[in-house]
């Protein structure tokens, strides 16, 4: 991953949900970015009427755009993986993990 796009991917996590996973195994690096919309509806309770308002919108969604994706050929990455809504990353690069041999070995 390119230093000025590492910068970036770790800018406003909290908004974007993107994180990078290390195998402790391998050494490979992984890098994930949930893309899709907002699941919930974010904002304050009310505690008179405990409904919700002052909608933040899509601040702290945990996701992005997929216009808005860093993980592209152009910014330097590989083997690019898109998985289904409801996969989880984690079981989906432990399966992709599991191909490559132990560091070391």
């Amino acid at each position: 991953m390119k230093p000025d796009i590492q910068k970036q991917f770790f800018t406003d996590t909290d908004h974007t949900g993107r994180f990078i996973v290390t195998s402790i195994r391998t050494g490979r690096t992984y890098a994930v970015e949930p893309i899709g919309s907002v699941k919930t509806n974010w904002g304050d309770i009310n505690p008179s009427t405990k409904q919700v308002e002052g909608s933040y919108g899509t601040k702290y969604r945990g996701s992005i755009d997929e216009k808005e994706s860093l993980i592209t050929q152009e910014n330097g990455f590989t083997n690019i993986i898109v998985l289904e809504p409801g996969t989880s990353p984690h079981a989906a690069i432990e399966q992709i993990d599991a191909k490559y041999p132990t560091k070391g070995n």
